[in-house]
């Protein structure tokens, strides 16, 4: 018999994420929950593949897996691997197989679902297209530009020097007009996967860091450099992307924490932020078991 889960236990896990849109949009309504699962397998064998540089003479990433490895993970048959890709290729429209010959496996591109979400203007909430246009006036120049005074409400030490935030580390600059569009997809989407609406009733006075976070994660999901500053380091920028994909709520949760426990001085909050959003899904798991492991002995 298995043990139950106590505390914040579940977090020391790691998990294979389907992203929510193939649940609740129409045009994906069509599609098994096997095909949607195996979707989010794909979607995770492309860190991998941007570490190993797999990518096309266009810069586009793929992944090699085969029939017999997605047997195994699904513990199905061949027919039915293949009627699965076969699926979320035509049904779908969310891998594009391309083959190779002379008996070497397929190169499976797996699109950004993203980019096929209805971007009509029925599909986005008037209320948050209003909240995209505020924040781009309020941000302009800058990607959180309202960290100084969230710093002072929340207790990040009051010491810390703003004045590099407004003209340094320009996620966005090179990038034109049809970005916007993608942009206000993105938001859409993180606003869900978050849990945004969530996090707001439950930090009701954590509103200007909560969306500054928000729009510092759309930034760099709509950045066209090709490296992003991590703490110091330049970092590919799809490395990055990838790992802000694997936010949460409960890294929300988690970096809204970390804030408040800083005790340090942040000279740069832009990049304080950047590196804690990159290192949550690594980091988040070591702290909760520490929390837990805390909470067992003190009770004892």
């Amino acid at each position: 018999m298995f043990d139950y889960f106590y505390g914040a236990q579940a977090e020391q896990f790691s998990f294979y994420r389907v992203p929510k849109v193939l649940f609740t949009r129409d045009q994906f309504k069509d599609l098994s929950a096997e095909s949607k699962t195996l979707y989010g397998i794909m979607l995770d064998k492309l860190d991998l593949s941007v570490r190993n540089n797999w990518t096309d003479e266009q810069g586009r990433v793929y992944i090699i897996y085969t029939i017999e490895q997605i047997m195994r993970d699904l513990n199905c048959g061949n027919k039915k691997a293949g009627q699965l890709l076969q699926e979320l290729e035509e049904k779908g429209g969310l891998i594009e197989r391309k083959r190779q010959g002379l008996g070497r496996p397929n190169l499976i591109f797996v699109k950004n679902f993203i980019s096929s979400v209805d971007n009509s203007a029925s599909s986005v909430d008037n209320s948050e297209t209003g909240h995209f246009k505020k924040c781009q006036n309020d941000t302009s120049g800058s990607v959180l530009s309202t960290s100084p005074e969230v710093s002072k409400r929340h207790g990040i030490n009051t010491n810390n020097n703003y004045t590099d935030l407004n003209n340094t580390y320009p996620i966005l600059s090179g990038c034109d007009e049809e970005g916007m569009q993608e942009r206000t997809q993105y938001e859409e989407y993180f606003r869900k996967s978050l849990s945004i609406d969530l996090l707001l009733q439950e930090n009701p006075h954590e509103e200007e860091t909560i969306l500054g976070i928000l729009d510092l994660i759309v930034d760099v999901l709509c950045s066209c450099r090709q490296t992003i500053r991590i703490a110091g380091d330049d970092k590919p920028a799809e490395v990055v992307k990838s790992r802000f994909m694997k936010l949460d709520h409960s890294h929300m949760e988690y970096i809204l924490h970390c804030l408040h426990e800083n005790t340090t001085k942040v000279r740069n909050m832009k990049q304080y932020l950047l590196a804690t959003l990159y290192n949550a899904p690594a980091t988040i798991s070591p702290y909760y078991q520490a929390w837990v492991n805390n909470d067992f002995y003190g009770q004892n």
